[in-house]
């Protein structure tokens, strides 16, 4: 381990947290103050970043080793982006680009911000839970690839942030059990955006703590306040605090200090009075709101107390002043309130600056400067390696000689590549509590289920062998969608947080993607590497009725940035896919392909329990051969059924029938009809609308932006070679195809589910809306009349 013993005595910390509360507090006023007013305000958190000032400055000029890794609250990036410029992380000129094209973000980025922030925070909540979530991943990644150098996973997280629900699921999850190096610490000032709290609930949030087995600390009251506590009588003076109402407390901040006395006493038990007799007016403020969050040795002996339970998560509730040490502290609307020009030079002047040197660093050959140099050094990490050297098969040989659902090939696909010697052991998947129903089982059998230590099994199931272990590769998770994407987020992140790349592979029913949407989201702005499976979709899955049907996932996986939707049909295809996206991950840092130019690191797959017949894609196999199809289906799509030759024959009409997923039986049914009928039909089997839709809006933004005409990209020219109008056919809402026709520019017919389902059969729910062949072929002609 690092030697975390490089600091100073606490004047010189001192030292350093009045510079960083500085820089912080000007960050925000340059931004606001100094730049050219735009149409809005810029904004930023002055008085959010004062109250966390004493714990960042203890954590990184004190306790932080090299491999620790650090969660920042939202508000508090200026003083996360002032730590880092004194640490020599930050160039100078960013420090007035909070908030600006290419400067520093609103809140921290990991894929943004140039001073290497560990996780990426905005949405409160998944940034306090991601740290728990890196910690599983790394006990995964030591019990199977050998003990890394100890990281301590360390969320800062305001205490508003406890309202939120995924919290709560994160810490009940049987995954995050045992984390010793998992420490949450709660910025716990006790004031939300729009008021201060009018019952504070520490109780109450201690004991779930303590029932979710954590280690509860606290860091409450300074050495001055425990001091007089410690004085004969001294005991009435801490029942009083601790008795006074969260508003009554807050308003001593503001309070002129002639009237504080009067104010802190108002209420207070005869001998309060008496205890606080020899205290002067000048000395009184300072005592009664001495607490523990802005007292260094305070805040250094209680992450030393967190350290001391290796065996359980810790949380850490520091009472903190929100603005502390600005004029604006404690004010109960200080969230967003900005210091004026004249507090600004106020303050400049208390810190001992000039205009000439309030950007400097610390003076190097100052004790403080001395300090920061050494921590610099202490904390400074190797660059990360995020391929894995493996080379992942084009494909794992699924066999197609049957009926198959999308969802049975991936299984099938999962259990193959778990053979391959260089692929298995990178290979883990997650689930919330749906593995076996989402054809995870094989894949288990062979592999077994991740647990810390063995595990006695009961049951004898001779269909599943749920083997529990250090050496297992699937984690199971509550249910939770949350969890699961911020799982996986955190595993696909390996290769940065625990020096290890994985290939992870995460499996839900398809509704419940948009339960866990924000925690989707938080993991691909993070640009963590992942696959998830979304099985079974749609109101294919008739009987379940309208609450497990997805309409509306699609348009998810399509709109999503940094991720790669992806709805296969058939099972070659699927494997084609999946083993793609997995050489993606392994491969690391996105490349430049044919297939996929600009792509990041999520895949989503959406897919069906359906059984398909697999013989019109082994038709079109002989048709086109193997290379050709598969950069096809990489690309996003391919001509499943030709019509050309009726075309040529009879010049009959053509129409481009284009689909997706488990309504392809139904739309090469009205192809077949449209022959009938003297119309050429061709269909096209779309693998990949998100890449094909990326594709289009590349070369339609390099048109717009040097004033040229856009071209029809590659990968839809080999989809759809003749301009004629199109249908496009999904289990999903119409929309996330109805772009084809501008696309290419002719008529087109969108199908698809656009209200909500309910139960029945396939036939009838197809019929309801508009899936079945008789509306597909009316929807044909339909578009041939627009030409």
């Amino acid at each position: 381990m690092s030697d975390a013993s490089v600091t100073s005595d606490q004047a010189v910390l001192d030292q350093v947290q009045r510079r960083v509360l500085w820089l912080a507090t000007r960050i925000v006023d340059a931004a606001n103050r100094e730049r050219e007013a735009g149409e809005i305000k810029v904004g930023g958190h002055q008085a959010s970043s004062a109250s966390l000032v004493t714990l960042m400055t203890a954590l990184w000029f004190s306790h932080l080793n090299t491999g620790d890794r650090v969660s920042v609250k939202p508000h508090a990036s200026p003083a996360f982006h002032a730590i880092q410029y004194l640490l020599g992380n930050l160039d100078r000129s960013y420090l007035t680009q909070l908030r600006a094209l290419g400067g520093l973000q609103s809140y921290p980025s990991r894929t943004k911000d140039p001073d290497g922030v560990d996780f990426s925070t905005g949405s409160v909540g998944l940034g306090a839970a991601a740290p728990l979530f890196a910690a599983a991943t790394r006990r995964y990644v030591d019990a199977h690839f050998g003990e890394r150098e100890r990281s301590r996973f360390i969320a800062l997280m305001g205490d508003a942030e406890l309202d939120e629900g995924n919290v709560w699921e994160a810490i009940a999850d049987p995954v995050t059990e045992g984390l010793g190096d998992a420490t949450w610490i709660v910025d716990f000032n006790r004031q939300s955006l729009d008021r201060v709290i009018p019952g504070v609930r520490i109780k109450q949030w201690t004991q779930q703590f303590e029932a979710s087995g954590w280690h509860v600390v606290e860091a409450k009251y300074g050495r001055k306040l425990q001091a007089a506590f410690a004085e004969p009588g001294g005991e009435a003076l801490r029942q009083w605090i601790d008795a006074m109402p969260n508003p009554h407390y807050q308003s001593l901040f503001a309070v002129p200090q002639d009237e504080l006395r009067k104010r802190f006493l108002d209420g207070a038990p005869d001998e309060v009075a008496g205890l606080i007799e020899g205290v002067s007016d000048a000395e009184l403020r300072p005592l009664v709101t001495d607490l523990g969050g802005h007292d260094l040795d305070v805040v250094l002996d209680a992450l030393a107390a967190c350290d001391e339970a290796d065996d359980r998560p810790s949380v850490l509730f520091a009472y903190t002043i929100k603005g502390w040490g600005l004029p604006i502290a404690g004010f109960p609307r200080n969230h967003a309130s900005m210091l004026t020009g004249e507090q600004i030079e106020e303050l400049r002047e208390q810190m001992g600056l000039t205009e000439e040197d309030e950007w400097d660093r610390l003076d190097p050959a100052s004790d403080a400067g001395i300090l920061a140099a050494k921590r610099a050094e202490l904390l400074r990490r190797p660059d990360p390696v995020d391929a894995l050297g493996i080379t992942v098969p084009a494909s794992s040989g699924v066999g197609t000689s049957r009926a198959m659902s999308s969802q049975e090939a991936l299984g099938r696909v999962m259990v193959n590549l778990s053979r391959d010697e260089a692929v298995a052991p990178y290979l883990v998947t997650t689930a919330p509590d749906v593995a076996t129903s989402t054809n995870l089982a094989g894949f288990i059998n062979r592999v077994g289920v991740f647990s810390p230590t063995e595990q006695r099994a009961w049951d004898e199931d001779p269909l599943l062998s749920w083997r529990e272990g250090p050496d297992g590769q699937h984690l199971e998770l509550g249910i939770s969608e949350m969890n699961l994407f911020l799982l996986l987020g955190q595993l696909g992140l390996s290769w940065d947080l625990s020096a290890q790349p994985l290939l992870p592979v995460g499996t839900l029913y398809d509704p419940f993607v948009a339960r866990g949407l924000d925690a989707f989201i938080h993991s691909a702005y993070n640009g963590a590497r992942f696959v998830v499976a979304g099985t079974p979709s749609g109101v294919t899955l008739a009987p379940e009725g309208g609450a497990h049907q997805s309409s509306i996932t699609a348009s998810i996986g399509m709109e999503l940035p940094q991720v790669t939707f992806i709805e296969p049909t058939y099972a070659a295809a699927l494997d084609w896919l999946l083993c793609d996206a997995l050489g993606h991950i392994a491969a690391g840092t996105p490349e430049t392909t044919t297939a996929a130019p600009t792509e990041g690191g999520g895949f989503y797959l959406r897919l069906s329990t359906r059984p398909l017949d697999q013989a019109p894609f082994e038709a079109a196999r002989q048709r086109l051969g193997d290379a050709v199809l598969r950069r096809q289906v990489l690309a996003g799509g391919y001509r499943l059924h030709d019509a050309s030759e009726l075309a040529a024959a009879e010049d009959a009409p053509v129409v481009n029938l284009a689909a997706c997923g488990a309504v392809m039986p139904e739309v090469l049914q009205a192809a077949q009809e449209l022959a009938a009928e003297g119309v050429a039909a061709h269909v096209v089997d779309l693998t990949s609308p998100g890449r094909l839709y990326d594709a289009w809006q590349r070369t339609l933004r390099q048109g717009v932006r040097t004033a040229t005409s856009p071209s029809i990209p590659g990968a839809l020219r080999a989809c759809f070679p003749d301009r004629a109008p199109v249908v496009t056919v999904h289990d999903a809402s119409s929309h996330a195809l109805s772009w084809i026709g501008s696309a290419l520019g002719v008529p087109a017919v969108p199908l698809g589910v656009d209200e909500f389902g309910q139960s029945g059969t396939i036939h009838e729910l197809y019929e309801l809306h508009d899936l079945l062949p008789g509306s597909i072929v009316n929807a044909a002609l339909a578009a041939l009349s627009l030409r």
